[in-house]
């Protein structure tokens, strides 16, 4: 806990509902998955509970979370001539916010959720596909799908829409290697 300047408590979060549900979901997939034998022995039971978590997180993360936590969100808008349309939008970050420290604290929390979870959920389909457990393959499937469509919505939010990833490398390396020959020549 942190002390304002009146001296009173404060939450060491801005907004620690829509963080702990950013975790939960995602904790508590993860958690059925692997105690489901134990929970129950009925495997309809279990696959519609990871299911049902899995979209509430997909939801969660996409609507709630992304936007408080990071200020990012995505969506898909459809025009009217039927054209579909990804839309990536992020909120302007202002340097002499004087809630720095929360919003660190959030995007950490925001990005490790978001990064970690669907890690898991690959090495589960290897272990699924290795172990011949070929009936969790679609479970398993939802849950790297899901995960990663925020994954990937998320990034394209950070590094812009208009951008692809391959040019930002590119740009980024063009970069570096221009530094390293202004160096060698400044010497």
């Amino acid at each position: 806990m942190l002390r304002n300047k009146s001296g009173e408590k404060e939450t060491s979060l801005l907004h620690p509902l829509a963080s702990f549900f950013h975790l939960f979901f995602r904790t508590s997939a993860i958690l059925v998955y692997l105690l489901c034998d134990l929970l129950s022995s009925r495997f309809i039971v279990c696959m519609v509970t990871i299911i049902l978590l899995l979209s509430c997180d997909f939801w969660t993360v996409k609507n709630i979370s992304g936007r408080l936590l990071v200020g990012l969100r995505w969506w898909n808008q459809v025009d009217e001539d039927g054209k579909s349309h990804w839309m990536f939008e992020s909120r302007k970050v202002q340097a002499e916010d004087h809630q720095l420290h929360f919003k660190i604290a959030e995007s950490r929390i925001f990005w490790l959720g978001l990064i970690v979870c669907p890690i898991f959920w690959i090495i589960f389909a290897f272990s699924t596909i290795f172990s011949l457990k070929i009936k969790w393959l679609a479970v398993v499937l939802m849950g790297v799908v899901l995960q990663w469509a925020n994954v990937y919505g998320y990034v394209r939010c950070k590094v812009g829409g208009k951008s692809n990833l391959g040019n930002m490398a590119k740009n980024y390396l063009g970069a570096q290697l221009f530094k390293q020959v202004m160096k060698t020549e400044e010497q």
